[in-house]
């Protein structure tokens, strides 16, 4: 493996994910590894699944689970109440799909995009690195960590000083600029709220920003 590409969490900022995609440039034995939230809130949830979808297609690209897309598969799968996902935007998303109510099923959304969302994994990890949506607990093993604990933990993992054995490459908690510290980086900038969206290129620790 040559570089990894990891990217921050989008939220449906297509033109931003395009913009910073002219910036990267991929080579044949590098890796793009997506750190989830692709949808909610932004205005193009749907055109950014289907960049990534087609990222994938061409290049080695890892497309980690965030928290949005839990909750959407929640709605869908497990019959959870829908008022929790649309109070964290995922209204925008229903508007992307060209749905227009809040009775969802399976069919309205595309089959491409349905096997993407349940494709997702919890985490990822490589000699160096571990990477996940949102964070770890301390002191727990990875393999026994909960799902729900990789895309929605915060202060626990934020402010904790453990050794997770691997540097932890993580979003979902809004900063104003990537912060990198002993044992974590975060890169996830707040795209959707006016900030950059922000692509980290390891093993350089190098910073592209849109």
């Amino acid at each position: 493996m040559n570089r990894i590409f990891v990217i921050g969490d989008i939220h449906g900022c297509y033109e931003k994910l395009k913009t910073l995609l002219e910036k990267i440039h991929v080579k044949n034995n590098d890796m793009l590894v997506f750190l989830g939230d692709y949808i909610d809130r932004g205005a193009d949830s749907k055109k950014v699944v289907d960049e990534v979808i087609n990222l994938k297609s061409r290049h080695h690209t890892v497309t980690l689970l965030g928290n949005h897309e839990k909750m959407l598969l929640d709605v869908l799968q497990k019959g959870l109440p829908i008022e929790m996902w649309l109070f964290n935007g995922g209204e925008a998303t229903l508007l992307s799909y060209g749905i227009r109510g809040h009775d969802i099923s399976f069919h309205l959304f595309p089959p491409e995009h349905m096997e993407f969302f349940r494709s997702l994994l919890p985490y990822y990890e490589t000699d160096n690195y571990i990477f996940v949506h949102a964070g770890l607990r301390p002191n727990i093993p990875l393999r026994k960590q909960s799902v729900d604990d990789l895309v929605w933990i915060r202060d626990e993992f934020i402010y904790s000083d453990c050794n997770f054995g691997k540097v932890v490459v993580f979003g979902h908690t809004p900063l104003a600029e990537p912060v990198f510290m002993r044992n974590k980086i975060g890169i996830d900038t707040g795209a959707v709220y006016g900030g950059k969206l922000t692509c980290l290129i390891l093993p350089e620790r190098q910073v592209l920003q849109v």
